[in-house]
Order: structure tokens, then sequence, then C-alpha cells
């Protein structure tokens, strides 16, 4: 006898014939052309699915290391067949003749002035999350998008996650009741790289690659992949990796910003290695619940490790547990049973891509999975429980106006000052 589960569970197009025969066509299909800034290691996962979707041709890539440029072209020739031009200066793979489309894979620090010198150009975009460094970044990028009217896709790739579209349909249908409270956590111990101070790879130009942020002496902690700890580069642990929790979180409850953010937390382990807190909780008040987030880069994170990566939506009649690809459901009252759905998505990454390509192929923007707006509005509350931190203040935000309220001191870690030659974004 089955069990009643808690959670209920082409067209071709016409051919011309000109005769009875059939006659090979040798039109071959127009490749999207499109160039990638960035092509070290997450810059070239989203080539390579680009690549795989098909239908496109990547005909420039940039870099500031010599060394990513040659084993990235090397890669992509063997791929297409064809190889990529390559470029040290981001602006000449966006003037680039011929170019349609745009991916930029660079460390956030370097995303406003790419995006928009793209938008400028007429170019529709693929951008790695989180959108910008700062708020006012993001906001002149969304300014930027906008004027050009192109098509721009932001790097949550969560948003494919069956898991979490599933979870999105429970809530929705009322199976877990109300939802007073959510909880969001990623705890993980980080290997963290060498900090002694150095000389930069005789391949890697570090002036450029600081470009518009400080430029910090060189040591491995806080290069190419390992960044995102340091906070005039990724702005930590919560801006970086926890971002897609809170995203994914505003999607599948339809959430817009948080009128407030409490945050703090400090560092307590990881002292003179990483400078962003290895330790952090912050309540961000959305409309319709709070949203708590909690960090620990050190020891085992939860009591019960398989929750150390994920969402808790506390309903009353259910609390529900979602992950990439797991959904776990505990039903209120005595002497219910949990149930727990492993929920697989093949190729999130690519799905995302695709989207993007799909989206650029049809000149169609409402199939992308992410627009600007919406990247924005994920980004900002996570740079803006970062500046409740750093102040040491609860940070009030005027969703309409986009400012913080009566904060002086909070309201002046809006924008970063710009290092050297470069000029902030309006």
């Amino acid at each position: 006898m089955n069990r009643r589960s808690f959670i209920e569970k082409t067209s071709l197009s016409s051919v011309a014939m000109i005769s009875t025969f059939n006659i090979p066509s040798f039109t071959k299909e127009k490749k999207i052309k499109i160039g990638l800034i960035g092509c070290g290691w997450y810059g070239m996962v989203i080539t390579k699915a680009a690549l795989k979707t098909g239908g496109v041709e990547i005909i420039g890539i940039c870099d500031v290391d010599s060394e990513h440029l040659k084993t990235s072209a090397d890669e992509l020739e063997k791929l297409q067949g064809k190889r990529p031009k390559v470029f040290k200066d981001y602006q000449d793979v966006i003037y680039q003749k011929g170019l349609e489309a745009l991916f930029i894979g660079t460390p956030p620090h370097w995303h406003a002035l790419q995006f928009i010198a793209a938008c400028e150009k007429g170019l529709d975009i693929y951008c790695e999350k989180p959108l910008s460094y700062d708020v006012k970044e993001g906001m002149a990028m969304m300014k930027a998008a906008e004027k050009a009217g192109n098509i721009v896709q932001i790097g949550f790739q969560r948003r494919q996650s069956e898991a979490f579209k599933q979870t999105k349909e429970l809530i929705a249908n009322g199976k877990a009741g109300k939802i007073h409270q959510i909880g969001a956590q990623i705890h993980y111990n980080p290997n963290i790289g060498d900090t002694s101070i150095q000389s930069p790879p005789a391949s890697l130009d570090w002036e450029a690659w600081c470009g518009p942020a400080p430029k910090l002496n060189y040591r491995p902690s806080i290069g190419h992949k390992a960044w995102r700890l340091e906070k005039e580069y990724g702005n930590g642990h919560l801006v970086d990796w926890g971002i897609h929790h809170i995203d994914i979180i505003r999607k599948i409850m339809d959430f817009g910003m948080p009128s407030a953010i409490q945050t703090n937390g400090g560092i307590s382990k990881l002292k003179n290695q990483i400078t962003t807190p290895d330790t952090l909780n912050s309540t961000m008040f959305f409309k319709d619940a709070p949203v708590v987030w909690q960090h620990r880069l050190w020891g085992t994170g939860d009591l019960n490790r398989a929750y150390n990566n994920g969402i808790f939506f506390y309903g009353e009649k259910a609390t529900v547990f979602a992950a990439n690809s797991k959904m776990v459901v505990m039903p209120a009252g005595k002497d219910q049973k949990q149930e727990v759905l492993d929920i697989p998505t093949e190729g999130m990454q690519e799905n995302h891509v695709a989207d993007f390509v799909h989206a650029v192929k049809n000149k169609n923007k409402t199939l992308v999975s992410c627009t600007i707006q919406d990247a924005f509005q994920s980004t900002a509350t996570v740079q803006l429980a970062m500046i409740s931190y750093y102040s040491g203040s609860e940070v009030k935000w005027d969703i309409e106006k986009r400012e913080i309220i009566d904060n002086a001191e909070a309201s002046k870690l809006l924008a970063r000052a710009y290092r050297g030659k470069y000029e902030r974004p309006n």
C-alpha cells in the first residue's frame, strides 16, 4: 500500500522543397561572436558552457596574466577549431570588430568599468556575480544597461536548481504553511594560501589586476582564485558564496530588498590570514519574514554536517531544508516522519549560460534567468550586510530611494574611492 507523500509530486521548422531530390544545405548557422574578459578559472567555466550550448564562437579573450591568455587560447583553439585573439587591455576586446556579446569573469572590483564600457558599445553581457564591488557601482551598471537596452544575464546559476524550484512550488502551494523565519548558512574550512608578501608571478601584471581597487602587496593568499576572503577584492564569504543563498531565497519567496539589516561577527580563528569575518551573523529584515545568515569558517559548522550548506524555511506546517540537489521536509505535529528527497540538476552552470545564449540568438530579454535589476537587489543586500558589520550599526535601507537612512558613517561605505587614474562611473 503506497504511503501518500507529504510532497505531491518539437516542433520541426518547415523546409521549402526545391525539387523531389534531397539537396544538402551548405548554409552554416550564424554563430554569435563572443569575447571574454578574465580567462582564468571561472571565466573559462562559463565560456566552455557557451561552447557546449553551441552556436557561438569565442573570437577574443583578455587577461592581465599572460599565462592565463596562452593556456586559455590553446584550450579554446582545441575546442572550437579556431584560435581567439588575445588582449591584455579589456577595451581592446570590447572594441574587437564583429563582437556581439561579452563574458565578464574578472574579480568584482573590475566589474563596473568593464560592464559599463560594454554597454556603451551595445554588447549583450553575461557577468559573473556579485554584480559589483559596492552598491553605487551596481546602480551605475543598472543605469548603463537600461540606457543600452542590451541583454544581460548575471551569474546566479542556482536559479537553475530543480531542488530550489520544487522548494518554491511547495511553499507557494502552502504545504509548509506561513513562513515566519528563514535561516541560511554555508560553513566550511577554507584553505588559505601563502600569506607572505612576495613578488607576483612574472606572467601577472599585479598593478593592472588591482585596477581601481587598492593595490595591496602581493601574496598568493589574495591573488588568483584566493581573493574572495580579502576585503578589498572579494569582500568576504557572505558576498562571494553566501550571496547565492540570499539570491535564491529572494527568488523562492518573491522578496525585494530588506528594510533593515543588523550584522555582527569577527575573525575568530583566521587572524593574520584573512581580512573579512570568519564568523558572521546577519539578520536581514525582509517585509514578510526575516532571513538569518550565519557562517563559521572553522570547526565542524553545524552539529549535523549534512546541513552545513543550505537554507531552512521555518513554516507553521513544516520546516523545509533546501540545498542545490536536495530537499528535506519535517512536517509539524507529533510522530511525523522526515522526508528526504534527492533532486539532482545536471548542468546548472551550463543551463544558466544557455539561457543567455538563447536570449541573444532570439534577441529576447525574457529568456534570461537573472536580470540586472534582480541581481542588484541580491548583491546590494549582502553589501549592506557587510556595511552593517564594518560600521558596527544597524543599517536601515530606503528601498524606493536606494539610500541608507539616518546613518552618515554607513552611507560613506556605499561607494569606495577609485585608485589613481581610474574614474568611478556615475
